[in-house]
Order: structure tokens, then C-alpha cells, then sequence
């Protein structure tokens, strides 16, 4: 299988140099020549546009910013689907809307090609140890035959159903995310009001039953850390599942409350 791989961040380039180091024969385009010096001594190939990039690809792998972005490398000049043969799939690392994969998704079957979501989970520590997880959405069959290049940097990858599920679990996952973290920062706090030290309560919760990945975060000190880093992404994914769970029957109150209280604690850090 033949891998075109763009958005080569934080966290696309280390996926990419894990494929190229499994030995697919891969091929990178970025908008800055930067961003490809760390591949210059690799196998990896350099395309012009990607569409060039698309037509020496069967699974293009995408790892950008944004629904613009996205859309931008898919359908506009020199675009991706401009270059793909029937029987190509195209995989979407990045986080966006789900309508907009579901959207893509057709413009891409119109064509024979396939168009799967794959939201990813973990950052760069996670994609270094071949840990990183993945949720797809898209055709079972499409996802079994990404599974040996998903699985050079992802373990587990785990199919939700049709396409679009895959980024509504990403928002869900960083809805609760959120919501603990704010729960462990106010307990933490109500501990020192009530005169507990917030170190030596951390460290007795991080050995209970209500320890979490949050909390560790946390106590780690590195919450500003989330807040700079991390802090323009979840704001975007909680009001993007809160304006999915508008009319939903499930009951998003309480976790959508807690997570808005995390989006000022991030915005405004201890």
C-alpha cells in the first residue's frame, strides 16, 4: 500500500516517520518546506501539490488543522481528490465537524474512492510508543485495510460504526475530559479550603478509586501547560458537541456544565 501522509505537526510527523520507518513506500507535501527537513534523510517522497501526492497514493492520511483545512487539501486547486483512483481511501486524523466528513465522504464515493474519519487520541508521547489511539468511522472493510498502517503508531484502533462516529467519540472523550478536569481542580480546592492539603490530598486520590488521567494532569502542574496548549482545541470540541447534543435525548446537561466551568479554569490557570 502506497501512503501519502500531509500535516506533518506535533503529532502528523511522528506518524508519518513511523510509517515511512515500517517501510511503505510514502510520499509528504506541506505548505512549509520546514516542515519536511526532518525527512530529507528518509525513504519518503516530496510531491508538489497534493494532488501529485494523491495520484502516487492509495491511502492518503490527513493530520491538519481544521475543517477549512481540510477541505482545502481535498477539493480545492491541485487538491487530493483531484489525483485519487477508484479504489483509494482517504483517512482524516484531524478533529473536525462530523457533517463535514460525512459531507467529503460522498463528494469522495462519487469518484470510487473512500473517505474514512480516524480521530486520533494521545499526542506525540503516545504515537512514540505506537500507543495512539484511533476512532474510526467509514465502511469496515475501508478500516481493516488501513489497519496495518494505523497500527505502525496506533494501538488500539477501534471502529465505531458509519462515518462520522469516529469524531463524535473524539468530542466525547474530550468532553469528559474536560469535565474531569474541573472536578478534580475543585476538589482539589474545596480539600484546602476545608484546610487539606492539596498535595497530600492529591497524593491519597491518586492511590483511591476516584484517581484519573485529569488528576494526574493536575498534580503534575500542568494545567497552564493544557491551558496554552490545548485550550483553543477544547473549547472548539465542547461547543461543537454542544451544539450536536441541541435536541439530542441524551442527558448532556450536567457534563456540559462541568466541562464550561473547565473551558474559564484553562483560559484563566492557577
Amino acid at each position: 500500500m502506497r501512503i501519502g501522509f500531509i500535516g506533518l505537526g506535533s503529532q502528523g510527523a511522528p506518524m508519518a516517520q513511523r510509517i515511512v520507518a515500517a517501510g511503505y513506500r510514502t510520499t509528504l507535501w506541506a505548505r512549509r518546506p520546514a516542515t519536511l527537513e526532518p525527512f530529507a534523510d528518509t525513504a519518503a517522497d516530496v510531491a508538489h501539490t497534493p494532488r501529485a501526492l494523491a495520484q502516487a497514493s492509495d491511502l492518503v492520511c490527513l493530520c491538519v488543522g481544521n475543517d477549512a483545512d481540510i477541505r482545502e487539501v481535498l477539493t480545492g486547486a491541485d487538491g487530493v481528490f483531484g489525483g485519487l483512483a477508484a479504489g483509494s481511501i482517504v483517512a482524516v486524523h484531524s478533529t473536525i465537524h462530523p457533517d463535514t466528513c460525512r459531507e467529503l465522504a460522498e463528494t469522495a464515493a462519487a469518484q470510487g474512492v473512500t473517505l474514512i474519519d480516524a480521530a486520533v487520541s494521545g499526542g506525540a508521547p503516545a504515537v512514540a510508543q505506537g500507543r495512539l489511539l484511533v476512532m474510526a468511522g467509514g465502511p469496515a472493510e475501508a478500516v481493516d485495510r488501513c489497519r496495518p498502517v494505523f497500527g505502525t503508531y496506533a494501538d488500539p484502533v477501534v471502529h465505531l460504526g458509519d462515518i462520522g462516529a469516529g469524531q463524535v467519540t473524539k468530542l466525547l472523550n474530550n468532553l469528559l475530559f474536560t469535565a474531569n478536569l474541573a472536578t478534580a481542580a475543585s476538589t482539589l480546592a474545596l480539600g484546602r479550603d476545608l484546610g487539606v492539603d492539596e498535595a497530600r490530598l492529591g497524593e491519597v486520590i491518586a492511590h483511591g478509586s476516584a484517581n484519573s488521567f485529569a488528576l494526574g494532569r493536575i498534580l503534575a502542574g500542568t494545567l497552564a501547560r493544557i491551558g496554552d496548549h490545548a485550550g483553543h482545541t477544547l473549547r472548539k470540541d465542547v461547543r461543537l458537541l454542544a451544539e450536536l447534543a441541541t435536541g439530542a435525548d441524551a442527558d448532556t446537561g450536567v457534563a456540559l456544565t462541568a466541562a464550561d466551568a473547565t473551558l474559564g479554569l484553562i483560559g484563566h490557570p492557577r
